[in-house]
């Protein structure tokens, strides 16, 4: 066993021994540690910010305060609002006619004891303390392992953390794959993981070795659907917005559009106009953010340049016409891609940058259609007016969450579950579905006095009670 493997083995026994010698813990030391989330994050923020930057070698400060400080704080918030009513014991009905007789069933919503969060680069605050929040909340310990591509934040994270919360409490283990593949492989009481589908099928492998309980967040490829009744200038506002945050870099990011076929000349209009009004130049503007490193810039490039090879139009959206070969960082500008098929890799695989693949369709069962034949994807857009196509696109596709003429917006509601289905997740978190995620409901059933199994006819010697019994149930 390595120096981590052992310090993270020996940190988790902490962990678990101070929850088991804690219980029953009163709701107070939850609200407590919610409490120390929220002042850290607004103690701290700007900190943060500065180091996510960093790492990004350009990333907006506003936007880092907005997508990565302001959500912990709300979501901790959150928890604190309707952690009350979400710990309440539920009553449950005993099965007829027991209740007569006085038996009782309940469902209590317990702590499992210690969560591992494996956090990604691509917000690495958020995706941290959202999950925490919720565990917090529910009454456990947890253990982080933040991403290796956000070096100094997650260093800060170590230290800053530590001035917070005791190790019992909560502990950051900061390092590469390797520090990663022994974190996944301790027996948590529950794993919850943010990042990319093929790592999740290896989060999944190290859990299934000690029967841990996982979330996987993950991604895939989220369409979006312009109905012939959208407003497409403000769809291609919303749409570009979405895209260009981050820099393309958010898992439910707009993956591709298909559109009506004549109206995707007036679509890419639309899309590009509105990245145009928010990013009159890109390389030196300070609101828009740089691609995490050169390998992932490559990437990126690779999938712009195979397109490209095997047919596709590429529309460059550069509004000030600037040098990005020249640049010796890594901003990309948008790409749109017309004139797309299956055999590019980038209608293969998520994109993960300002890169925007163009479908058209005729009838809007083609487009469902072609969104039925791949992976489900995490997110799925539509935007139109005409509620008899929406609530068919809505009806026959399935997707991990929808939003409706808006893209993304779909996870910063509070109270809506966040989560993937088959290929771009597995479980949810946010909302009271996040509670029940880091909770156990244990069933509770109390017996009367009275000894049912005998006036039922369950205890032997079997007679007329029995046969009662019996003809009442199957007869």
């Amino acid at each position: 066993m390595s120096v981590n493997n052992t310090a993270m083995m020996a940190t988790l026994q902490r962990q678990r021994d101070a929850f088991t010698a804690a219980r029953p813990e009163p709701l107070s030391v939850r609200k407590d540690r919610l409490k120390r989330v929220i002042a850290m994050m607004k103690e701290t923020g700007e900190d943060f910010a500065r180091a996510i930057s960093r790492d990004f070698g350009h990333r907006s400060h506003e936007q880092s305060l907005m997508t990565d400080i302001m959500p912990s704080v709300t979501a901790a918030k959150y928890c604190l609002k309707h952690m009350d009513a979400w710990a309440k014991t539920e009553k449950r009905k005993p099965n007829f006619p027991l209740g007569l007789f006085g038996a009782r069933a309940e469902l209590r919503y317990e702590p499992k004891g210690v969560v591992g969060v494996v956090s990604p680069w691509n917000f690495p605050v958020g995706l941290t303390i959202g999950p925490v929040a919720q565990a917090f909340a529910a009454g456990n310990r947890v253990m982080i392992k933040p991403s290796e591509f956000t070096e100094d934040t997650s260093a800060l994270m170590k230290e800053v953390f530590a001035r917070y919360f005791a190790e019992d409490e909560m502990a950051v283990f900061t390092g590469g794959p390797d520090v990663g593949q022994a974190f996944c492989s301790l027996p948590f009481d529950h794993l919850l993981f943010t990042g990319a589908t093929s790592v999740g099928k290896h989060i999944l492998r190290a859990a299934a070795d000690n029967l841990v309980p996982v979330t996987l967040e993950l991604g895939g490829k989220s369409p979006t659907i312009l109905g012939r009744s959208a407003n497409i200038e403000r769809a291609g506002e919303r749409i570009a917005m979405g895209k260009m945050l981050n820099a393309g870099q958010i898992c439910l990011a707009p993956d591709y559009m298909i559109v009506p076929q004549e109206l995707e000349d007036r679509a890419i209009g639309a899309v590009s106009n509105a990245v145009s009004a928010m990013y009159p130049t890109l390389l030196n503007n300070d609101d828009y953010t740089s691609v995490v490193n050169a390998r992932h810039r490559d990437r990126i490039q690779g999938l712009i340049d195979d397109a490209k090879a095997k047919g596709a139009e590429a529309i460059e959206v550069n509004p000030g016409n600037e040098d990005f070969s020249a640049s010796n960082g890594h901003k990309m500008p948008l790409t749109i891609l017309r004139n797309v098929d299956d055999d590019m890799k980038v209608m293969q695989d998520e994109i993960f940058g300002p890169v925007l693949p163009i479908k058209t369709y005729k009838g809007i069962d083609e487009a469902i259609d072609y969104v039925n034949a791949h992976d489900r994807p995490l997110g799925l857009y539509y935007f139109g007016e005409d509620a008899g196509e929406r609530e068919r696109v809505l009806t026959r596709t399935i997707s991990g969450g929808v939003t409706v003429n808006d893209v993304i917006m779909h996870v910063s509601m509070d109270d809506l579950p966040f989560g993937g289905v088959g290929p771009s997740g597995m479980g949810s978190y946010h909302g009271p579905e996040g509670f029940k995620t880091f909770s156990h409901a244990r069933s509770v059933y109390t017996q009367p006095k009275f000894d049912l199994a005998k006036l039922a006819g369950l205890k032997p010697p079997y007679g007329p009670a029995t046969r009662k019994t019996l003809a009442r149930e199957l007869g």
